[in-house]
């Protein structure tokens, strides 16, 4: 079962660090240098990381709504780059990333705290 939580988890990150490097390098057209693969890497590895961690202590629940959160942060990143690439689009997207982002961890473990309570309940 731990086999199947870290292939989710090890797909999430990896198709984040992908999904950076495709928007900043092919989107906005720029060179990137070590640093940029760092940093996309370590963000690609704490997004998987908290998905095998939500999946890994049964937060299914969290886990939806955080991926719902991801997705809808890189598709304001998207949006930002395309709609703005020649102003501050690129500071724009990738900050509208990690705070939906984060967001959306918050509110998953919020509403799983919830639906854990509720359960109690009953």
């Amino acid at each position: 079962m731990i086999n199947k939580f870290w292939k989710i988890g090890f797909f999430t990150g990896l198709t984040s660090f992908v999904l950076l490097i495709v928007g900043v390098r092919t989107v906005l057209g720029q060179t990137l240098v070590f640093t940029n693969y760092l940093t996309f890497g370590l963000f690609g590895l704490i997004i998987g990381v908290f998905s095998f961690l939500l999946l890994f202590y049964n937060l299914k629940i969290a886990f939806r709504i955080f991926l719902i959160g991801v997705a809808l942060g890189f598709a304001e990143f998207f949006r930002s780059l395309l709609m703005n690439p020649n102003g501050i689009g690129d500071v724009l997207g990738i900050l509208s990333l990690f705070i939906i982002s984060s967001f959306g961890l918050g509110l998953a473990f919020i509403v799983q705290f919830i639906v854990i309570l509720m359960k109690k309940k009953s």
